[in-house]
């Protein structure tokens, strides 16, 4: 039986084999492939670590051989990053068929035993993917896979997919034509990858013809708080994970909060609560400027458009920027605002303006003052079937600094928000994400947590 000190300490796994490198099971092409600006940033140099639970195990032969048939066609998943320049500015993948890393391993719990604690991702997490020793990001193969099978006969399936070659869009494709390949091996896949990146080339020369508020080229002059380095100070505490989960209600009770009225969607109701609520928890200066960056997928927004199957980052950071004062004093409706106009201003002419940018390698993305929020709620990731029934979670190996909006599983109107807080406001930050949205006292449609013994990102 599944015994632990802590309930939420998952036991050690057990690895009877070794790992595996997965190859395409046929030649594919060996050449080096271009990386776009928005592939390459700095900010964007990890792995994207999904975990999944399903209540019945797919077969490891059928898992590794089906791999083996997809890496044909995403074939630079199975190649390695390299530099192209000496000082690792420019990345560019070696489509060398090397292979993604394939482990298996077993865990002596049940799936009702991750349920219990899903809400909970703490260090423990981290046995259910293989780490992969490297010198450096470049060193680790773009595409990891550990497969966990547990004593009920279902598995956890992790996986780390690099960020340079795919944003969310892109994994949630791949992921979902892995599937595809296991539950119709004899049709073709609905989605073809297209590789080519030079669709986001930047001009010659560049461009630069709009405001960016979400890069920096060098250290903000030392007057007005600009010194003030909220991302290092919550690098420097102890932190830990919070989770709400956010029902359709309680997102109409949002919406109703915004004065004057304003149409608005779930996300941009939702980023602005968080947003706020975050700010007044770190009780910031008043005259302070903060800062929202929040991913946008801007594949139909260019022209012409980035054609279908693009699983590289085809999105960009879009940025709303206030003063501390008038976004926590003010009510929904200005934080909303500020997000419907960044996502406004993100027409062709700014997003090739923004490429252009980073053609100079000295710029970088400005989270000194600033919340990141990811979208993974929309991307379809909750839906993936292997053929016995899709995940019974879905969410990310790690809690960070930066928040995620999750899908829930079995519910597709609400909205997970999770983010990692210094230890000494989460229960601030908490009282301000619940505030107004309990009906009669009821708080049982949050699911909330902290823990106290965390230490330091997770």
């Amino acid at each position: 039986m599944y015994k632990s000190q802590s309930p939420a300490e998952l036991p050690d796994c057990f690895y009877q084999n070794k790992p595996t490198l997965i190859c395409p099971n046929t030649q594919t092409p060996n050449h080096s492939l271009y990386l776009s600006n928005l592939d390459d940033q700095k900010f964007l140099r990890f792995s994207i670590k999904y975990l999944f639970l399903f209540k019945k195990a797919v077969a490891l032969d059928i898992l590794k051989y089906s791999l083996s048939k997809l890496l044909v066609h995403y074939y630079p998943l199975a190649g390695r990053l390299r530099a192209c320049t000496l000082d690792d500015q420019k990345l560019q993948i070696d489509c060398n068929g090397e292979g993604a890393v394939f482990v298996d391993a077993f865990m002596d719990i049940t799936s009702d035993d991750f349920l219990e604690v899903s809400r909970k991702p703490n260090r423990s997490w981290r046995k259910l993917l293989y780490r992969v020793e490297a010198h450096s990001f470049l060193d680790i193969p773009p595409l990891v896979v550990q497969v966990t099978n547990l004593r009920c006969g279902g598995m956890i399936l992790c996986t780390a997919i690099n960020h340079c070659i795919c944003d969310g869009i892109g994994t949630s494709q791949f992921l979902h034509a892995w599937a595809h390949v296991i539950t119709k091996p004899t049709l073709d896949l609905p989605i073809l990858p297209f590789h080519n990146r030079h669709v986001l080339k930047p001009r010659d020369p560049p461009q630069v013809n709009h405001t960016h508020l979400g890069y920096t080229k060098s250290t903000p002059a030392l007057k007005d708080n600009a010194h003030v380095d909220i991302h290092q100070y919550l690098l420097s505490q102890p932190l830990a994970p919070t989770s709400f989960t956010f029902t359709a209600s309680h997102v109409l009770r949002l919406k109703r909060r915004l004065v004057p009225s304003l149409k608005c969607t779930t996300f941009e109701a939702l980023a602005a609560h968080t947003w706020r609520s975050w700010v007044r928890s770190l009780d910031l200066s008043s005259s302070l400027n903060v800062k929202l960056l929040f991913s946008v997928n801007v594949r139909k927004k260019l022209n012409p458009e980035i054609p279908e199957g693009y699983y590289g980052n085809g999105f960009v950071l879009a940025c709303a920027e206030t003063a501390v004062k008038d976004l926590a004093t003010a009510n929904l409706h200005h934080g909303v605002k500020l997000i419907q106009q960044a996502k406004s201003s993100l027409t062709d002419g700014h997003v090739r303006s923004m490429i252009d940018l980073l053609e100079d390698k000295s710029v970088k993305t400005d989270i000194s003052r600033t919340l990141v929020i990811s979208q993974w709620a929309k991307l379809g990731l909750e839906d993936l079937d292997f053929g016995d029934g899709k995940a019974l979670h879905m969410g990310p190996l790690t809690s960070d600094i930066y928040c995620l909006f999750l899908p829930v599983a079995g519910n597709f109107d609400a909205v997970r928000v999770q983010v990692s807080m210094p230890e000494c406001v989460v229960e601030k930050f908490e009282y301000y994400m619940k505030e107004g949205l309990e009906e009669n006292g009821d708080i049982n449609g949050f699911h909330e947590f902290h823990n106290g013994e965390q230490n330091g990102l997770i």
